[in-house]
């Protein structure tokens, strides 16, 4: 019989699957204020090895610099803490949450 009938199969995983790499609010401070902070410009320092299918901005900490913010996602917490020091949120392709 071969392997592949041999062995269990358990669970499920699902292929269309999304993954996103995750940045807290805190992190973005080490950016001067007034930049804009992209994914590109998260890759190129060094903060993610690279964005799988994009980038999501979590509320983890606080922000004290002004910022320009592009992701493709946002936590709700996020946009509050963002907007709250006067930086701006713009969701690349696709939609809040």
């Amino acid at each position: 019989m071969p392997l592949h009938r041999r062995i269990p199969k358990r669970g499920f995983h699902n292929v269309f699957r999304r993954e996103y790499a995750a940045i807290n609010v805190s992190q973005l401070n080490q950016f001067k204020s007034g930049s804009t902070v992209t994914p590109e410009e998260l890759v190129r320092i060094g903060m993610i090895k690279k964005a799988v299918h994009g980038v999501k901005i979590l509320a983890e900490g606080d922000l004290k610099a002004t910022l320009i913010v592009r992701a493709h996602k946002f936590s709700a917490g996020a946009v509050k803490k963002i907007q709250a020091v006067g930086g701006t949120v713009e969701v690349i392709g696709g939609s809040r949450s």
